[in-house]
């Protein structure tokens, strides 16, 4: 993958290359960027440079989160590191990185959840990944984790974490896994 050195110097306007959040962001962030490379190969169209840019910045905005069980020592609450990634994206003059950071929690949400779960989020718009690359990076997310990065999680353990958000949740990775599923080993 050639842009991890584009994608890598954008981080580290943000982090210290010595940093355990760094090292534990930048480990999940390839694994996520390959996975959704080798998914994104099997659709035309796919701009898959884009892919995978957009991959190994998802989760810029973690940084300023508190989540100390991985390394985040911020202020604002995880949920938001979506969107906080997506205003640290949109001043560096890259809008379409930014959707994907802010459209990849969960399954997508939409404002009718954000509202219903008084989430932390913005109460004036959606959150659902729209674009292809925006699915595909969102789906390939769900089965690596930050807080146990040894590798790629099954589909069953994915599926019984998304099963804790709710029906709607769970039906909307199903509907991702019917169109991506194909290729997660591939």
């Amino acid at each position: 993958m050639t842009e991890y050195s584009f994608s890598k110097e954008i981080l580290l306007r943000f982090y210290e290359e010595d940093s355990d959040l760094f090292r534990l962001l930048w480990g999940h962030s390839l694994q996520v960027a390959e996975l959704a490379y080798r998914i994104a190969r099997h659709f035309d169209g796919a701009d898959l440079r884009f892919v995978q840019e957009a991959a190994l910045l998802h989760d810029i905005g973690v940084i300023h989160t508190h989540a100390p069980s991985i390394c985040c020592v911020g202020t604002e609450p995880y949920m938001r590191h979506g969107v906080i990634g997506a205003e640290m994206l949109r001043g560096l003059g890259m809008p379409r990185h930014a959707l994907v950071c802010e459209r990849h929690t969960g399954c997508g949400l939409t404002r009718e959840d954000v509202i219903a779960g008084n989430l932390p989020l913005p109460h004036d718009r959606d959150f659902m990944p729209v674009s292809l690359e925006e699915q595909i990076i969102c789906y390939a997310d769900k089965f690596f984790s930050k807080s146990k990065p040894e590798g790629i999680k099954s589909l069953e353990s994915v599926r019984r974490a998304t099963a804790k958000f709710g029906d709607v949740q769970m039906a909307r990775f199903e509907a991702m896994h019917a169109r991506f599923g194909a290729y997660l080993n591939d």
